[in-house]
């Protein structure tokens, strides 16, 4: 496929399109693919009105097999097109996504995390059978288990008040003014999903200026936020409507300046002594910290070490030795007590930055 690609959608068949892309040229892979959700008959609401399923005919296939040989040839393309640090992002249903999870492993992908994506707002179970499906699985891989992908740590802990993002993340289901509608009202993409959480992936996992591929690009959510995020995108969709759809509304999309793009680093943060919170009287000699769980305990000394049963040393050290452990950050390692709750120290430094700016 000649000439650039870079910020355009492509319309044709996600594998054979793949396959005309140069090797090696995408930093990550965004992936929604069908998830051949097995619908038997109509469902309606208690009312009698019908839900909107997915029945497209993208979602057909004859067999589990027939969907692990098309599941196959687009997790081969895919790995020819990541960059050798590049990160692939998969997301599915109880339906699909562990027969997805155990062709990446077959294939030589090194599974990162597996992330749950809990609805705030998901459908009700209208015939009360089982338990309503509340949430959706993300597998983050890399190429390989040498892969060092990118992960912007701090960007996480800063949408996250300063706390160590997890793998579980609760955001709504798109809905809204966001939520794209057809002709006549009804939802344009059966499986439209939110900004929010393209948001996240792309923020953990990229940087400004990356190219972003999205083989299953529907109305263009990938892309959207790539754009608004200043990263390229590639989308591919073999549906023209959608295409339509999603490049007009693209087409809205606003890169963000560049100076609001730069994505906080650790090494970029001026270096705080643990003594220096005693010495501004944030946490003074003889105060008792102790892990989340209240297990382990040790005390602050005016040097700003700290002195427990057995050990005494600087926080990380204390920390480790209390657990057994060759090493531990004892900035998140380690509480103080404050209005009836166990916070961890590293808010104390974070305010002791602050003051310093």
């Amino acid at each position: 496929m000649g000439g650039n690609v870079r910020d355009r959608i492509l319309l044709g068949e996600c594998s054979a399109t793949m396959a005309r892309l140069p090797e090696a040229s995408v930093d990550l892979i965004f992936a929604d693919p069908p998830y051949y959700l097995q619908l038997n008959g109509e469902l309606r609401r208690p009312n009698h009105t019908r839900v909107a399923g997915v029945e497209a005919d993208w979602d057909q296939f004859p067999s589990f097999a027939a969907y692990d040989e098309f599941t196959r040839r687009w997790l081969q393309a895919a790995r020819r097109l990541l960059k050798p640090d590049g990160s692939l992002w998969v997301i599915g249903s109880y339906h699909n996504i562990f027969r997805i999870g155990t062709l990446l492993q077959d294939l030589s992908f090194w599974i990162q995390n597996d992330v749950i994506w809990r609805k705030t707002n998901p459908m009700p179970n209208f015939r009360g059978r089982r338990f309503t499906n509340a949430h959706e699985t993300l597998i983050w891989c890399s190429r390989s288990r040498d892969s060092r992908p990118t992960f912007n740590y701090e960007a996480m802990k800063s949408i996250n008040e300063e706390l160590q993002m997890r793998s579980d993340w609760l955001l709504p289901v798109c809905t809204g003014v966001e939520r794209l509608k057809a002709g006549d009202g009804q939802k344009a993409h059966p499986t439209q999903k939110p900004e929010a959480l393209l948001h996240r992936v792309l923020l953990a996992t990229t940087r400004p200026g990356d190219v972003v591929l999205d083989p299953f690009f529907g109305t263009g959510t990938t892309g959207a936020v790539a754009k608004r995020l200043g990263r390229h995108f590639i989308g591919i969709e073999s549906d023209p409507e959608y295409v339509a759809l999603a490049r007009a509304r693209i087409a809205d999309i606003r890169t963000a300046p560049d100076d609001t793009l730069a994505l906080r680093q650790r090494r970029d943060e001026k270096r705080i002594p643990f003594g220096l919170l005693v010495e501004r009287g944030y946490l003074r000699p003889g105060d008792v910290l102790s892990d989340i769980s209240g297990r382990w305990t040790a005390r602050v000394r005016a040097d700003g070490t700290l002195i427990a049963a057995e050990a005494r040393g600087s926080i990380h050290q204390v920390a480790a030795h209390v657990q057994g452990a060759p090493a531990c950050n004892g900035w998140q390692f380690w509480h103080y007590r404050a209005h009836g709750q166990r916070l961890p120290i590293d808010l104390l430094r974070q305010r002791v930055r602050a003051e310093q700016v």
